[in-house]
C-alpha cells in the first residue's frame, strides 16, 4: 500500500516540475496506514520473520520521507 501511495504521489506532485497540491495529503495517508498496518506484523521475539518486517518498515519510512517531501517542498519557498 506504502508503495502504491509513492506511485501516486509522483504524479500529483507533478515531478519532476512540482507544484502545491492538497491532494497530496491522500497519498501521505494512505502510506501512514500501510506503515501501521505493517507494524503490526511485528512480534515479539526476534525471528528471520521479525527482521524482514523491519526492513519493510524501513523501507516504508524511507516512501514516507520521499511522499512528504513532495507534499511540503513547494510551501518551502526559501528553499528555491
Amino acid at each position: 500500500m506504502v508503495l502504491f501511495a509513492l506511485g501516486i504521489a509522483f504524479p500529483l506532485a507533478g515531478f519532476p516540475h512540482t507544484h502545491a497540491s492538497l491532494l497530496l495529503v491522500i497519498p501521505a495517508v494512505l502510506g501512514l496506514w500501510g506503515t501501521y498496518e505493517t507494524s503490526r506484523c511485528l512480534r515479539l521475539r526476534w525471528s528471520f520473520y521479525h527482521g524482514g518486517v523491519l526492513l519493510l518498515l524501513y523501507m516504508d519510512v524511507m516512501a514516507l520521507a520521499m511522499i512528504f517531501f513532495l507534499l511540503l517542498y513547494p510551501y518551502a519557498g526559501w528553499l528555491q
